[in-house]
């Protein structure tokens, strides 16, 4: 394994800063979820459901809002669709917490619908800055650079929080998107490749929205939904036996973990298919239970294989996605991607939290994985059904 081609993708024009410039956008992104929990909790006076519905409703708002902000960015460029999307952003994080848990409930779907898509528009410039010969090694760095952000974000939203204030760190996510916001204006980086050819009219849907992309849609899915399942199975074997406090070192360990696998993924000449990989990720998983009710250092050694998985994954789906899209809908596509993983997200967490209620955190362990493992199934299905299709040349 080299790290060569990691060399060759950071010497090309405009990469550096892209990766510096998302990885900073994103960081509020990694906070908002626990801090707005934290501020439901402990601020308004609301139970832990109450604020699910909040973060319910935000992540709802942003899978229906996705696919049509990736359709302005396709029509009318970068930076005017950035800055509506940063400034409505900053407006609601900061109105946040002077707003009752009412107006919150009410305001956070709109507001997630037109979230920044930092995600989405990293991929896209990516694409834009990178030939595709290297684009797997773009990708893998990128997922290892969110992993990092995952693990900076929501532990200084918690420190903000409760060293100082909810407000303070609910006013520092705004703030942040806001200096975001102009960052992405200022450089306004490049979301099409020079030497593709964009046609002047969109193509239909129906043309471009084929069984095989569904199907790396439902992997994207099916990918967060066996993440937030496994992570929620973590915090209730941690609390089973009375060792939450490790929790944060545990997560530590699963995110590293998952970096030294997309390092891996992007590193070697030929990498696993996106097929395999969800198959491992999900796979992995399952036996993880075995370990629940054993020291917490035996649960996140259990945890690791799935987790080398997890960065590996992510990417190979972002690199299917792009190579099946047209240049003139990519960004239209990436929101779709940015859709089916927070749907996953958000049906990971009730389903196994189901589970682990009736049967115990072990259970939630093979639930998470057994879910994935069959939204892998059906996204073969419509791979091979797709395969068997004979390709229709475009009028």
């Amino acid at each position: 394994m080299s790290l060569q081609p990691y060399r060759q993708v950071l010497a090309l024009p405009g990469v550096r800063m892209a990766m510096l410039l998302f990885f900073f956008t994103r960081l509020p992104m990694t906070a908002t979820g626990i801090t707005l929990t934290l501020h439901v909790v402990s601020d308004l006076g609301r139970g832990y459901g109450q604020a699910g519905l909040v973060g319910t409703a935000t992540m709802l708002g942003s899978a229906i809002g996705a696919p049509v902000v990736g359709r302005m960015i396709d029509r009318y460029g970068l930076r005017a669709v950035t800055s509506v999307c940063g400034l409505t952003s900053a407006a609601f994080w900061l109105a946040t917490p002077h707003l009752p848990y009412a107006a919150l409930l009410v305001t956070a779907l709109p507001a997630g619908a037109l979230v920044l898509p930092a995600s989405s528009i990293a991929r896209q410039v990516l694409t834009a800055l990178v030939p595709p010969e290297s684009r797997r090694s773009a990708y893998s760095l990128d997922s290892i650079l969110l992993e990092t952000s995952f693990m900076v974000g929501p532990s200084a939203g918690i420190a903000l929080s409760t060293q100082l204030s909810s407000t303070v760190a609910l006013s520092g996510i705004g703030v942040c998107f806001a200096l975001g916001t102009l960052a992405l204006c200022w450089f306004n980086p490049p979301i099409r490749h020079e030497g593709e050819t964009v046609t002047a009219e969109r193509p239909p849907m129906r043309e471009w929205l084929s069984p095989r992309l569904v199907g790396a849609l439902l992997v994207a899915s099916g990918a967060l939904f066996c993440l937030m399942g496994t992570e929620l199975a973590t915090l209730a074997a941690l609390r089973a036996t009375g060792e939450v406090g490790w929790t944060g070192v545990v997560i530590a360990v699963m995110c590293v973990a998952s970096a030294v696998g997309g390092i891996v993924h992007g590193a070697v000449r030929k990498s696993l298919s996106q097929a395999r990989l969800m198959v491992l990720l999900t796979v992995l998983v399952i036996p993880v239970g075995l370990a629940t009710g054993l020291p917490w250092w035996l649960l996140a050694l259990a945890l690791v294989p799935t987790n080398l998985a997890c960065a590996p994954t992510l990417a190979s789906t972002a690199e299917e996605v792009t190579g099946l899209a047209p240049p003139r809908v990519r960004g239209e596509a990436m929101g779709l991607l940015d859709a089916a993983t927070r749907l996953g997200m958000a049906a990971g967490s009730p389903v196994v939290g189901f589970v682990i209620d009736h049967t115990g955190p072990g259970w939630g362990f093979a639930a998470a994985g057994l879910f994935g493992l069959g939204f892998a199934a059906v996204a073969f299905g419509l791979r091979r059904r797709s395969a068997r299709v004979p390709a229709v040349a475009p009028l």
